[in-house]
């Protein structure tokens, strides 16, 4: 099944999310689910990181909910919401 994880951060934290990115980057190379599109979400000026997006292939919402607790950037607490939504993906046109 895929699921979509939709993360704002709190506002003024970019200098949080630098902090963790490289603990960040280093959990997701190592994760047990299956990322298939991940990135920042952008400001309307498309250069200021504001949060966080995931589209991702696992077995249950259970194992996305901790996969998305045992996050370095969850751990920092970076994330003012966060949203996780099963997905069913229609159209792949990469």
């Amino acid at each position: 099944m895929h699921y979509v994880i939709h993360c704002l951060d709190y506002e003024g934290a970019v200098e949080k999310r630098l902090a963790n990115y490289d603990a960040h980057k280093a959990y997701l190379a190592a994760a047990t689910v299956k990322t298939l599109v991940s990135g920042p979400l952008l400001a309307d000026d498309e250069e200021t990181m504001i949060g966080s997006c995931f589209l991702l292939e696992a077995d249950s919402l259970a194992e996305v909910e901790a996969f998305n607790r045992d996050d370095p950037f969850h751990h920092a607490g970076l994330w003012k919401t966060v949203s996780i939504r099963p997905f069913a993906k229609r159209v792949d046109n990469r």
